[in-house]
């Protein structure tokens, strides 16, 4: 890895890790489920998706791959807090909730990503044809 590499993706890193902290630092819920890492896994997906398409489409450096890929969307979102909530869910016996959330955050975030390259891919058409 290069210099310059090294920067963007440390840059990207940072740049992920607080956003997920300001979304995560007070706890939002639907009913009993706690969502924050659930709105972070689902935009961080959405993101990814939509840059998968951008990158592509601008054939953009590998190097801004590793900024917002690697970087932003590695240290924004996050399995092992969606685990921990998990089986947190899981110890205090609602078990139901536990589902939820593991449903939610694979499904959604799929969802999101999916959603992302649609978007990306309808954009990019709208501007080159």
């Amino acid at each position: 890895m290069k210099g310059l590499e090294f920067v963007l993706l440390a840059i990207g890193a940072v740049i992920g890790a607080y956003s997920r902290y300001r979304i995560v630092e007070s706890p939002i819920t639907l009913g009993n489920m706690p969502v924050n890492v659930l709105i972070v896994n689902v935009l961080g997906s959405f993101i990814l998706g939509l840059f998968s398409v951008i990158s592509l489409a601008f054939n953009l450096d590998p190097k801004y791959t590793l900024f917002v890929t690697v970087g932003f969307c590695g240290s924004f979102t996050t399995m092992s807090s969606f685990e921990l909530e998990t089986v947190n869910l899981v110890d205090s016996h609602r078990l139901g909730l536990a589902a939820l959330d593991m449903a939610a955050n694979v499904g959604l975030s799929f969802i999101a990503v999916i959603g992302g390259r649609l978007l990306g891919t309808a954009v990019m058409e709208r501007i080159f044809w």
